[in-house]
């Protein structure tokens, strides 16, 4: 697999709920509706929160640079949550963007390809995260996520990576292809079904 072919074929598959999870109506759906700035705070930390201990128990069933790969990026993911609410739980039932979608993924190839996706769903909304605090006039926040946002993307740069070395046919591709799907309709299954809850049309980008 060409190292940029799994994200571009994602792309293409999911363009249209790619760009809902990147727009403000995915911001609102992260705070429950409270658009200030530490409830975006307080929706981000809950979300890596989630996120965190599933790379942790992929790390344990890796191997190589993918164990590598999922330690680095779970204490990143920490690392953050800590950051942005040291307070915040992983919100106990209620739902995440990408953590509720990771539990499938069963060998490397999989595991790699969640995280790959889930990366960049994360990468995605840091996105609108950005913008939030730029339009808030929040300079240190604003410098604070795109930090955040930029270490997304070298991991997700590194999954896609290791995940271009590890397909060795196309079953694995394929696998990768499903597993990484999976994570981004599990993503806007999250989207519809918050924003719904909420009573809003989720359908509508602003």
């Amino acid at each position: 697999m060409n190292v940029d072919s799994f994200r571009d074929d994602l792309r293409a598959a999911r363009d249209t709920e790619l760009s809902r999870l990147s727009s403000s109506k995915a911001v609102y759906a992260l705070t429950g509706g409270e658009m200030d700035g530490d409830a975006v705070r307080t929706g981000t930390a809950r979300e890596l929160r989630a996120f965190a201990p599933i790379l942790e128990r992929w790390r344990d069933d890796a191997d190589g640079d993918a164990a590598d790969l999922f330690a680095d990026a779970a204490e990143f993911a920490a690392e953050f949550a800590d950051n942005f609410d040291a307070e915040a739980s992983d919100g106990d039932d209620s739902r995440h963007v990408v953590a509720d979608a990771l539990d499938a993924p069963g060998n490397d190839v999989e595991r790699l390809a969640g995280a790959a996706a889930a990366l960049l769903v994360l990468d995605e909304l840091a996105g609108q995260l950005v913008g939030f605090f730029v339009g808030d006039a929040d300079r240190k926040s604003a410098d604070e996520f795109r930090t955040f946002r930029a270490e997304l993307a070298d991991y997700g740069d590194e999954a896609a990576e290791l995940l271009a070395a590890r397909c060795e046919s196309e079953a694995d591709e394929e696998a990768a292809r499903d597993a990484g799907t999976a994570v981004v309709d599990g993503a806007y299954d999250w989207y519809v079904g918050t924003l719904e809850s909420m009573g809003v049309e989720p359908k509508n980008v602003c």
